[in-house]
């Protein structure tokens, strides 16, 4: 059997992954990946998660609630008859907060995202304790959602005022319920004693909030630890409201103050997409004929030759970039990019997208002219068909006119169809 040449090999592989890379594109387009993944499987896992971990601590407490209500104020924790109950009440506050912060998560949320990976990992080492270092399916369901938090960390980046304030009332309205049952349950504990629910609620208002009158003390070793834990407990979780909350809003008017204003968006203006030669003199002509012109490229240019203000860093290809960019209202959006299949991508977001702009697409190669017609730019500017067509015509002794540089130059979606058979000659 005769063996492939190796270059040939390389080639067909190279053209496979990138009629790959082009079919997952469109794929993605399709299904508005980016609008979903991965937060949303992430928030659905973390929800799962919570949702277990509440529902498990409910199966332990609720047998034995009916019991639990005849508790009395006792000395130390060794007194209660109930503490397995007991054991499920941090179970199922886990959960619901964990359940909570899954649609932070939905919503990209950094401090959703901080909370569930501290609580999963929490959560990991406790089935892990409880289990014997052995494995099971709900543990490997915890790992893969711990490496996916780690994995995905990026994702997670936003700061939102109303989400941060959500979170932080959830986290302190949990504290001061773990903190008036806390204070309650070890009444006996502390002098004078706590009898009742309001003086529990009293203390706890009063430690929480670092006055502490010194009215009542703790005085058993219980009650002493259990005063370092929603003293500390408190910082962390008054700290972290505060960050959530705040730090977000000075961001923001730092950012106002140090760039200014924000730039209104563009409009009857030229988008460009592409670091060529061609790019490059068409930005310059446009400039020169001072029509205002909007530059994408994927990447921050090592030397820039458009002016700051016109450049749009971004994939060109994307729906919400053309759209930042002002592309609805654009008078063309020009894909000057080297690779004819991107070109083809960028005419594709621009139909997605709408608005009046004409389309014109850059073709490098005679053979994508029919592929890149399918899209339906509004032009097509091919110079390296043209070079190639002239020189040949030029080699031959035909006859070079203003027109027919004119005509294989600017080619339209029409006239860019093949020929059949009947119409050749």
């Amino acid at each position: 059997m005769p063996r492939i040449p190796s270059d040939k090999t390389g080639r067909f592989k190279g053209e496979f992954q990138k009629a790959f890379r082009n079919k997952f594109r469109i794929f993605r387009q399709r299904v508005r990946w980016d609008r979903w993944f991965p937060h949303m499987p992430v928030a659905l896992a973390v929800g799962s998660l919570g949702l277990w971990n509440l529902l498990d601590g409910l199966a332990r407490f609720l047998p034995g609630l009916p019991a639990m209500m005849n508790i009395k104020p006792v000395l130390h924790v060794g007194q209660l008859p109930l503490l397995h109950g007991l054991n499920g009440i941090p179970q199922a506050l886990a959960g619901l907060v964990i359940l909570i912060m899954s649609f932070g998560l939905a919503m990209r949320s950094r401090f959703a995202w901080a909370v569930a990976l501290l609580l999963s990992g929490a959560t990991l080492a406790l089935l892990l304790h409880q289990s014997h270092l052995g494995w099971g399916g709900l543990i490997g369901f915890n790992g893969l959602l711990l490496i996916s938090l780690l994995v995905f960390h990026r994702t997670f980046s936003r700061s939102s005022v109303a989400a941060g304030t959500l979170f932080s009332a959830v986290s302190v309205i949990l504290l001061l319920g773990y903190s008036v049952f806390g204070a309650y349950v070890l009444g006996q504990g502390f002098s004078p004693p706590i009898k009742n629910l309001t003086t529990a609620l009293y203390f706890a208002v009063v430690t929480l909030s670092t006055v502490g009158y010194g009215d009542i003390v703790p005085k058993s070793d219980d009650a002493r630890l259990f005063v370092m834990s929603i003293i500390v407990l408190g910082i962390t979780v008054f700290a972290t409201s505060i960050s959530a909350v705040i730090v977000p809003l000075v961001n923001s008017r730092m950012q106002k103050l140090l760039a200014g204003e924000k730039k209104r968006m563009r409009k009857n203006h030229y988008i460009i997409a592409g670091d060529n030669p061609l790019a490059q003199n068409s930005y310059r002509e446009l400039k020169s004929r001072h029509f205002p012109v909007t530059v994408i490229m994927p990447n921050q240019p090592e030397n820039p030759w458009m002016e700051p203000a016109d450049l749009a860093v971004g994939d060109p290809s994307d729906v919400e970039v053309l759209r930042a960019a002002g592309g609805k209202d654009a008078l063309a959006i020009l894909a000057l990019r080297v690779d004819d299949s991107e070109n083809a991508f960028i005419v594709l977001a621009a139909r997605e997208l709408g608005g009046t702009a004409k389309t014109v697409a850059a073709v490098k190669n005679s053979k994508n002219l029919t592929r890149v017609r399918r899209v339906g730019p509004d032009l097509i500017i091919a110079p390296d068909v043209l070079g190639g067509e002239l020189l040949a015509m030029a080699l031959s002794g035909e006859e070079v006119s203003s027109e027919t540089i004119l005509r294989n130059l600017f080619i339209s979606s029409e006239a860019a169809k093949p020929k059949t058979e009947g119409s050749k000659g």
